[in-house]
This record gives C-alpha cells, structure tokens and sequence, in this order.
C-alpha cells in the first residue's frame, strides 16, 4: 500500500498535466480537422445510399 504525505512547498507536477491535455486537445483538433471532410463525405454518401433504397 502507497501513502502520500503532503511535504511543505511539494504541489505535485500540475503544469505537467496542464501541459498534457492541452497536448491532447491539440492533438484531437489537428486530426478532427485532417479527417473531418473525408469523415463527412463517408457520411454524406452512406445517407444518399440508404435513401436512394
């Protein structure tokens, strides 16, 4: 079993996880817009086909 003991002037590694979601988010921006035509022309075509029936 860990325990965690609060030490004076230790506040953890928050910039680190700052820093990792705005990574992330950057991340999921960049590919959202990468792949959000072609992901949205699947789509467009999927719908056409199923009406067309």
């Amino acid at each position: 079993m860990t325990t965690f003991v609060n030490r004076p002037g230790e506040r953890g590694d928050v910039p680190g996880w700052v820093l990792i979601t705005l990574m992330t988010a950057g991340l999921v921006i960049v590919i959202w817009a990468a792949a959000g035509p072609a992901l949205a022309g699947v789509f467009e075509q999927a719908i056409s086909r199923v009406t067309s029936f």
